[in-house]
């Protein structure tokens, strides 16, 4: 079913679109700010265009009490983004969201919401994907976000290497443009997510970044990152090193000591331990017998453990 057709020729539909997005965690250990990888662990949303101008907005689980539950709710502010991309906005939006996702604890909540947000809008547009092809949505969504690596892993699902480019547009303005491939993950690889009840904001965690690190700092992270596709693609047995990081890790330990600490810990057992995106979770990569990391949550008081799968597929 098909209606509502605004004065620039997008033609809405009627009907009401879903879409659930997976959880992300980027870096890796090595990869900052380029490596990302999907969990299966999803925020589901539907929405509804209407003809009033009102934003409908009822959200429930994991922040529920926090988000904004109007024009300024994120998933909200991307559809918006993604219509005005298309050519035309509808006069309302009625929108439902079941969020499971933790917010504030480096998974990408919001990369789930922006990618939501921009698919429900691709998918309410009759041939919405000859308005907004997945390239295009990958940029809008890295315009929202800031950078691209959740967003291509919480779009694209398995794991995804993404990078900007500078381009000009037609008024001469130049900007970065975010790119992003998928690579298939091996299926022996699963996740195992330590999440401590406290939050931590990106923007505080990237103010504690050095400007400038050594040289021979730079070759590990970037031998390290080079292997890091090999290991998630067919050498598990190899992820322990490939994790390796001295770019950003060790240098967040002020803002979140129990995560560093927790971390080292892991690694010096020999696991495959990261902070997840900017922290304060943290991450296991394994592809050991299940007996054996049923005891790490053991290790790790306070924190709260999860075994996840590799998400195969992202926004769906």
């Amino acid at each position: 079913m098909v209606s509502r057709i605004n004065p620039n020729n997008l033609t809405f539909k009627a009907t009401m679109a879903q879409i659930s997005v997976p959880a992300s965690s980027a870096n890796i250990g090595p990869g900052f700010d380029c490596f990302g990888i999907a969990l299966e662990l999803r925020d589901r949303y539907a929405a509804q265009v209407l003809d009033d101008p009102t934003f409908d907005v009822d959200v429930t689980g994991e922040g529920a009490d926090e988000v904004k539950k109007d024009a300024k709710n994120l998933v909200i502010r991307s559809m918006m983004r993604g219509f005005e991309h298309m050519g035309g906005k509808p006069r309302g939006i009625a929108l439902r969201a079941l969020n499971v996702i933790p917010h504030g604890r480096g998974l990408g909540s919001s990369a789930a919401a922006i990618v939501g947000g921009l698919s429900l809008a691709r998918s309410l547009v009759l041939s919405g994907e000859q308005y907004m092809s997945d390239e295009d949505l990958i940029t809008l969504a890295t315009e929202i976000e800031g950078h691209p690596d959740n967003v291509a892993s919480a779009f694209y699902g398995g794991a995804t290497i993404a990078w900007l480019e500078s381009s000009t547009d037609k008024t001469g303005t130049e900007k970065n443009t975010g790119r992003a491939v998928n690579l298939k993950v091996d299926d022996r690889i699963k996740a195992l997510l330590l999440v401590p009840d406290n939050q931590l904001a990106t923007a505080k965690a990237r103010k504690l970044l050095p400007e400038m690190i050594s040289h021979q700092d730079a070759v590990l992270n970037s031998s390290r990152t080079a292997l890091l596709v090999h290991a998630l693609a067919q050498r598990p047995d190899l992820l322990f090193t490939a994790t390796a990081d001295l770019l950003h890790q060790s240098y967040r330990a002020s803002a979140m000591p129990k995560t560093i600490a927790l971390m080292e810990k892991l690694r010096g057992a020999g696991l495959a331990a990261v902070v997840s995106g900017a922290g304060p979770s943290v991450m296991v990569l394994y592809a050991a017998a299940e007996d054996e990391i049923d005891q790490i949550p053991s290790l790790a008081p306070g924190f709260t453990a999860m075994k996840l799968a590799i998400a195969k597929t992202g926004a769906q």
